[in-house]
């Protein structure tokens, strides 16, 4: 079976590869002439040249295949116009283009975020039924190309999958974590326990894809995470005794956060890439909880956990060691 994939040379998309490479699938991967292929060179991909805003590149790129999984995204903006040309119109660009090219496909997974319908509600985890609450641009712009997709439920058979906080091999932005603990320092936001769902890539990866194969989940959406929730120090002392450091916690007042994010964002306007740290990346870590529950993926697909956080961790650090990221 040939399954077309977007965003395949980034962290999630090349483990996606390489999980449906071993599956058996053929793979055809939309990628730039300027994209690093180091991730995909070791797997036999049908490469085609362009962008989700060139109907050429998508006519070929879906015109014959069976599923189409999309990743592709713009997880860090200068402006608002960014998040959504990357996040809801290429969405949309794609969709019109399997409707045109491809009516007839078997399954469009659309991998989206936590981040559209928003953190937790009053202590208590989000789930599918829970009401978009979006609390940033980059939110808000992943959950307009969710309600796209499911304009379109009558017409494709479309599963939409939404993951929490990611990490594994590969990552960049969870490895800010890491870097920071290899050098002896846990900065720890506020001053109460702050929950999260966690999941390794390898574990939302096998989630994915039972979500786009298994025939119940046709106009479904699911969330696929971690079977239970964590918070930060957990987190920090477990990674710490894998590493075998001894770390000190620094614990940050929301209103420090908020001034660093603040100038942060100011001396970005002065560079080409968009800050790590802004006021509205600020307002995602400052929640008490980033939390969801994978009930529904349990009953209805079978999902289940398939690396637990010690086990991501210890494979997560001795990746970065291996690779020269943590030193």
């Amino acid at each position: 079976m040939k399954v077309f994939i977007t965003g395949a040379t980034g962290f999630i998309g090349s483990h996606l590869a390489e999980s449906l490479h071993t599956k058996g699938y053929q793979l055809r991967c939309l990628i730039r002439k300027t994209s690093s292929l180091e991730y995909l060179k070791h797997l036999p991909v049908e490469y085609v040249y362009g962008e989700l805003f060139d109907d050429g590149a998508l006519q070929t790129a879906v015109a014959d295949v069976e599923y189409v999984y999309h990743l592709a995204g713009i997880t860090k903006a200068k402006t608002k116009e960014e998040y959504f040309r990357g996040n809801y119109l290429a969405t949309k660009n794609l969709l019109q283009a399997v409707l045109k090219f491809n009516p007839t496909l078997k399954r469009f997974v659309h991998i989206s975020s936590q981040a559209a319908v928003g953190p937790s509600l009053n202590g208590k985890a989000v789930d599918e039924q829970t009401p978009f609450h979006p609390i940033t641009t980059y939110g808000i712009s992943k959950m307009e190309a969710e309600k796209e997709c499911l304009q379109l439920l009558d017409k494709l058979p479309i599963t939409i999958t939404r993951p929490p906080a990611v990490y594994g091999p590969r990552d960049k932005d969870v490895f800010e974590f890491f870097n920071t603990m290899n050098k002896g320092l846990q900065p720890m936001i506020g001053f109460g326990k702050k929950y999260v769902s966690l999941v390794h890539v390898k574990s939302l990866v096998d989630g994915i894809i039972l979500a786009g194969e298994h025939p119940s989940g046709v106009g479904q959406t699911y969330f696929i995470s971690s079977e239970r929730f964590y918070h930060w120090k957990e987190i920090g002392e477990l990674t710490a005794r894998i590493m075998q450091k001894k770390v000190l916690r620094l614990k940050i007042p929301e209103a420090s956060v908020y001034i660093i994010g603040f100038f942060a964002e100011i001396f970005s306007k002065f560079s080409s890439k968009p800050a790590l740290l802004n006021l509205e990346k600020v307002k995602d870590i400052i929640q008490d909880a980033w939390t969801c529950e994978i009930s529904k993926a349990k009953k209805e697909i079978g999902y289940r956990e398939t690396i637990g956080l010690e086990e991501g961790i210890r494979g997560t650090v001795e990746w970065y060691m291996k690779n020269g990221w943590l030193k």
